[in-house]
């Protein structure tokens, strides 16, 4: 059922406040990083102030989505396509249902470090599932072998390293957003 300009005006602005909230943020904070000010954001989510392409893409931005995302209309929608990421070697599935969310998948073919100098830790939480093979999960002093069908899940500012035990491993990762980008920001750890 196609919406009317009035209908998709309001289900954006919706979004955004939604999305702001949803990241426990202020009018003030979510202005900073879309670059407005403060009363801008604040009457664009009332209905005050015109919606411009330009401060949506901002705004889409600063909420960590896509314009895609932020004006979908499709209720129908529920396939989503990988986006693969060659600079990390992972394909990656945004979550709909939570922008902050991302699903990845990483095939694993070295054994964890066993420097525990090169574990990372970061704000966030992961989840991972096995998909295939055995990989072995390092947390901190801790060694936790993680089978095909078997997961885990932990708060990422405990030092962690993931690798495969016997061969090549799939796992797919979940990470908040935090998790994400220190996943993604993080340079690998020398060897």
């Amino acid at each position: 059922m196609p919406q009317d300009d009035g209908e998709m005006d309001s289900l954006v602005r919706k979004r955004i406040r939604a999305l702001r909230v949803a990241q426990g943020w202020s009018l003030d904070e979510l202005a900073t990083r879309a670059r407005l000010s403060a009363s801008s954001l604040s009457r664009i989510e009332n209905g005050q102030r015109r919606l411009a392409l330009d401060q949506l893409v901002t705004l889409a931005r600063a909420l960590d989505t896509s314009l895609d995302q932020l004006v979908e209309t499709a209720s129908d929608d529920v396939i989503s396509n990988p986006m693969l990421d060659g600079a990390h070697g992972v394909m990656r599935w945004p979550v709909r249902s939570d922008p902050g969310m991302t699903v990845m998948r990483r095939r694993l073919t070295d054994p964890p470090p066993d420097n525990p100098a090169r574990m990372r830790a970061h704000p966030g939480r992961e989840w991972l599932v096995v998909l295939s093979g055995t990989a072995i999960l390092m947390l901190g002093n801790r060694r936790f072998r993680v089978e095909t069908n078997q997961s885990a899940e932990f708060p990422t500012m405990m030092p962690h390293a993931l690798g495969a035990e016997g061969g090549p491993c799939d796992i797919l990762g979940i990470f908040d957003r935090d998790a994400r980008r220190g996943h993604l920001t993080d340079e690998p750890p020398e060897r």
